[in-house]
């Protein structure tokens, strides 16, 4: 028994249900030029060919990656936009996600090993992780994620520890200047500014990219790591004015 010959072109309604795409999104994808039918049938329905679906799915897989609607039809009407090339830039985009899970799964796998010693963990610490997981997904890039691990693992976790408690107490000491009102440019204020800079230097390995991602995390959230982050925005606007200071002079 032969099976059914595949068809040649579908209708608008067909293929929304094939692809999983709203007959809604085909009409505005053709009302801004981005993908029209390949023609109409003799009684007006719009029809759609294999190049269609071909180029659907490079919409659909462009869109995968964040790209905006205009920069999807600038980037297919490159002369190299092909249906391979997008089939290959997303399992690149994929491979990175997969990298980024697997990152995830060593935190919690230290996680679990301290449980499994006994070692107690409170509820704060899983809040913070469920926080901190969200905040790096939100605000860094998969290849910062893997470049933060990689500095993680040059650093050395004897070292990251020992940044964490000089952290608390530069902090201190940098609000006990704001408070008695020292100006940014007197050389106490200047050599913590230093001291700052050198440590967000040593956690973002230099890359202007992660320290964006970084100060953005600060200025767009209320709280990072249970810490209100408002006098966290003071004290980085004293810092930066020291910096100012000390270049100037």
């Amino acid at each position: 028994m032969r099976s059914a010959p595949l068809p040649t072109s579908w209708k608008v309604g067909e293929l929304a249900r094939r692809s999983g795409v709203s007959v809604r999104t085909l009409h505005y994808y053709e009302e801004i030029g981005l993908l029209s039918p390949s023609h109409h049938s003799a009684s007006g329905y719009r029809l759609y060919d294999k190049g269609s679906v071909a180029r659907l799915q490079q919409i659909l897989s462009l869109r995968s990656l964040g790209l905006s609607l205009d920069e999807v039809r600038d980037y297919l009407a490159r002369p190299d936009a092909s249906t391979e090339r997008m089939i290959r830039l997303q399992m690149e985009r994929l491979r990175e996600r997969i990298e980024h899970q697997q990152q995830l799964y060593r935190r919690l796998e230290v996680l679990a090993e301290r449980l499994g010693m006994a070692e107690p963990v409170s509820t704060d610490e899983l809040f913070q992780i469920i926080e901190v997981t969200k905040m790096f997904d939100k605000y860094y890039t998969p290849e910062q994620l893997q470049e933060l691990e990689e500095r993680r693992k040059t650093v050395g976790d004897e070292r990251i520890r020992q940044v964490e408690g000089e952290w608390p107490e530069l902090m201190a000491q940098v609000r006990a200047e704001m408070d008695k009102g020292t100006d940014p440019s007197d050389p106490r204020v200047q050599e913590l500014a230093h001291r700052w800079m050198g440590l967000v230097q040593e956690f973002t390995g230099g890359n202007p990219g992660i320290e964006g991602s970084l100060k953005n995390m600060y200025q767009q959230e209320s709280t990072v790591h249970g810490m209100d982050t408002g006098p966290m925005k003071e004290m980085m606007g004293y810092i930066r004015k020291a910096m100012e200071a000390g270049k100037a002079s």
